[in-house]
């Protein structure tokens, strides 16, 4: 499917959300994901497609991504950045099972990493415009705070996210799974992880040593992210 980018927003120096309409009407559940694919001359071994959550909600009209880039970016990423109103991506049909439990009653925990913030975005977005109500926990897992983006769509939603701060990666502090137990409040809580690689297998791997039990892990990595 094509889709037509109607607004690209700045998020913070090095984060930007882009905005497509798609040629009909796309429906998706919010915290799923879709795959681009951009043509570009010279592209390099990373190619012309990536996956991509999407940071809007089907509630709103237009789909968006978001991703963050560096000073010496990948040619798909350069040629992301470049796109002008009214260029248009081939998009695929939406996909993944990273999204809110019917059981409006079940207590949630989310725990993002960086641009693993994304799907909970579209879901917060969701649950503000459809008025659900949801208990809702979260840890936002960044670099230094003026990373943060869409405080303003969680406050929304009635969610307060809480920032661990690693720093740089000389003196890094990683989030562990016991900065997330310590955190939550009810027995019967779904915890979602969404974030890079390593960071979503490495507390997987503690929570799961801990005794959490599977049944109530969603996990939705990035593979191989880079902001390039």
């Amino acid at each position: 499917m094509k889709a037509t980018l109607v607004r690209t927003e700045k998020l913070n120096e090095q984060v930007y959300s882009f905005w497509f309409e798609p040629e009909r009407r796309f429906r998706y559940i919010a915290g799923q994901f879709i795959e681009i694919t951009l043509p570009h001359d010279n592209a390099d071994d990373r190619g012309t497609r990536r996956w991509f959550t999407l940071s809007s909600s089907p509630t709103e009209e237009l789909l968006a991504i978001t991703t963050r880039f560096s000073h010496q970016g990948s040619s798909f990423k350069r040629t992301l950045h470049e796109l002008q109103l009214n260029d248009v991506v081939e998009i695929s049909e939406p996909m993944g099972d990273f999204v809110l439990p019917k059981d409006t009653s079940s207590p949630l925990f989310f725990v993002a990493g960086g641009m693993g913030i994304t799907p909970y975005r579209s879901m917060a977005k969701w649950l503000a415009d459809t008025k659900e109500s949801r208990n809702v926990q979260m840890i936002y897992s960044l670099k230094e705070a003026a990373d943060e983006v869409f405080r303003e769509v969680f406050a929304a939603a009635g969610i307060e996210p809480t920032l661990f701060i690693t720093g740089h990666e000389a003196h890094a502090q990683h989030l562990r799974a016991h900065d997330i137990l310590n955190a939550i409040q009810d027995d019967q809580t779904i915890l979602y992880i969404s974030g890079p690689e390593p960071m979503v297998e490495n507390l997987e791997k503690q929570l799961k040593t801990a005794g959490f039990p599977a049944n109530r892990l969603v996990l939705d990595f990035f593979p191989g992210y880079q902001p390039i």
